[in-house]
């Protein structure tokens, strides 16, 4: 990862899905949150983030998420 990362100067966007801890509603019977974030590496911050639809997985929102920044 090192090596990646000299190779690119930091300038690498990491993206990764997220389940958030208790966001499952019993009352409601809401499915739990997904969420979809862009990290720059470099910065070491997220600078992007979305919300999965209902019955879907983060890589359908991997292209909407990548719409949100200009790469």
């Amino acid at each position: 990862m090192q090596v990646i990362h000299e190779s690119t100067y930091g300038q690498l966007i990491a993206i990764d899905g997220k389940t958030l801890r208790s966001s499952y509603q019993r009352d409601d019977r809401q499915s739990t949150i997904h969420m979809v974030n862009a990290f720059a590496c470099e910065n070491k911050m997220v600078f992007a983030q979305i919300k999965t639809f209902e019955k879907s997985n983060e890589i359908t929102a991997i292209p909407e998420l990548i719409q949100l920044f200009d790469v």
